[in-house]
């Protein structure tokens, strides 16, 4: 890598190190906010979801914005909108600034994290430079988990909440300055080459209906029953792909959304963040409440998944994926995901953190440290230049309905073992144990869905849509073993 590209992966990946560090933070610091600010034990899940709300339903567009303006206009444009609604949670004082604070985080996060993976792909289109850039961005996302559950639970506990919002601000303006100055300054065609304003209303509204009628599955108390925001969604979804078929310049080409390898690799991708969003929000409360750690101790407890996560992803995961190609990568990396699963669903009731929970983080951090990488690299196969911020918003959409689903489906299964058990006599503290447990197992299922996606649908991956000349192109087929791709060189092909 030379310095300048190195310099602009940089700033990418401090972008994402905000957005996850800030997710780790809140993760740890949920009943402090519940306790102030007054929320109710089922409306303080809106400090998380309004942001997934938000930031899924404004992936696509988001993507479809760096394909016509560039990049890194839309970038810089979304860690700026982050850093000011970072500071407006900083300084909330009721439950319903907090949220709209929130949902402008949303909106910012999905402007900026839409275009980052497309941008990396761009800069780095050889597969060994790839496979390494996508490490150390996995790295990233790694520490900031590491940082986040840490300084999340000291601000909480030294300073308060709103501390762990307010420590964005200052990192988003150092961030956005470096932007400006390293980011290249890709040119696109103009938004009157194809912002179809129509198509982007109802994709947008589409979303985010189907992530507000996800995260509010089960819960009586929802303004818009999940039911009825549900089937609205699949109707604006609907009308969207419509009119798509019928503008003259469609916001989302569907001869990229008709290719069966992206619907079946972020399929894929769904399934492993809904395993990973889940596993992250419900693990942390099962510390607190079932373990009863503080919020210092729950960061402490946390440590070692984000550390293994951030070696494994950093030095073994690119060294792997570019001799093997990133499919068995990814079929290792969910088998250890499954193992870490299943271990936790065997924990006892008498549950000690060295014999019982350390084994299984440091397992699963085995697995997301090489899962991680592999898949992105496998979404983002066979993408068109011109149509990398697209499919890497449609990635990113993937990964945000998965967060949402996941958080929602495992929360639900936790809550209704919770309360059979609880009926049926059980302590408290055991009814919530295996309430845990149950939904860990849940987990586990996504992963094995995960890995007969991969095991037997995504066999044969496209050809990238480049120059025909295999060794001059600087976009080889990114999920080909490194052997293969050497074959075609050497004769010719």
């Amino acid at each position: 890598m030379d310095t300048s590209r190195r310099a602009a992966l940089a700033v990418l990946c401090a972008m994402s190190l905000m957005i996850v560090l800030d997710s780790t933070i809140v993760a740890v610091a949920v009943p402090d906010i519940q306790r102030d600010l007054g929320f109710s034990p089922t409306g303080v899940a809106w400090v998380v979801n309004a942001y997934l709300v938000a930031f899924a339903g404004l992936l696509l567009l988001a993507g479809r914005l760096g394909d016509l303006v560039g990049a890194w206009r839309v970038f810089l444009a979304g860690l700026g909108l982050f850093t000011v609604a970072s500071l407006l949670c900083g300084l909330a004082r009721t439950a319903g600034l907090l949220v709209a604070g929130r949902f402008a985080q949303g909106a910012g996060g999905a402007l900026a994290a839409a275009v980052v993976i497309g941008m990396i792909v761009r800069l780095f289109p050889a597969p060994a430079e790839q496979a390494r850039a996508m490490g150390i961005y996995s790295f990233t996302q790694a520490a900031g988990a590491t940082v986040g559950f840490v300084v999340g639970g000291v601000l909480t506990d030294a300073v308060g909440w709103p501390a762990i919002f307010l420590v964005n601000v200052p990192i988003g303006v150092a961030v956005w300055l470096a932007g400006r100055r390293l980011l290249p300054r890709e040119t696109g065609p103009g938004l009157a080459a194809g912002l179809d304003l129509p198509g982007a209303f109802l994709i947008t509204a589409g979303l985010s209906l189907g992530v507000y009628a996800i995260v509010r599955t089960g819960s009586s108390d929802a303004a818009v029953p999940a039911t009825l925001s549900g089937t609205t969604a699949v109707v604006l979804i609907l009308a969207f792909l419509l009119r798509q078929r019928l503008a003259r310049r469609p916001l989302i080409a569907l001869r990229v959304l008709a290719r069966r390898w992206l619907l079946t690799a972020n399929a894929a991708v769904l399934l492993v963040f809904a395993t990973g969003m889940g596993f992250q929000f419900l693990n942390a409360l099962f510390v607190q409440r079932v373990m009863g750690y503080d919020a210092l101790g729950t960061g402490l407890a946390f440590l070692p998944t984000p550390l293994v996560i951030g070696l494994v992803s950093l030095f073994v995961a690119p060294r792997v994926t570019g001799r093997l190609g990133p499919r068995p990568v990814l079929i290792a990396g969910l088998s250890l995901l499954l193992v870490g699963l299943v271990l936790l669903g065997r924990m006892p009731a008498d549950v000690s953190y060295v014999a019982d929970l350390l084994p299984p983080l440091i397992v699963m951090g085995l697995g997301v440290g090489v899962t991680v990488p592999a898949i992105i690299m496998l979404a983002m196969a066979g993408a068109a230049p011109a149509d990398t911020g697209m499919v890497s918003g449609f990635s990113n959409t993937a990964q945000q309905a998965g967060g949402a689903l996941g958080l929602s489906v495992l929360a639900v299964v936790a809550a209704a073992h919770t309360s059979d058990r609880a009926a049926a006599g059980v302590p408290a503290v055991t009814a919530l144990h295996d309430g845990y447990v149950r939904s860990f197992l849940v987990a586990a299922g996504f992963v094995v869905a995960a890995l007969l996606i991969t095991t037997f649908l995504l066999r044969r991956p496209p050809q990238p849509e480049a120059p025909a000349s295999h060794c001059a192109a600087p976009a080889l087929d990114p999920v080909a073993p490194a052997a293969d791709r050497a074959a075609l060189c050497n004769t010719g092909a």
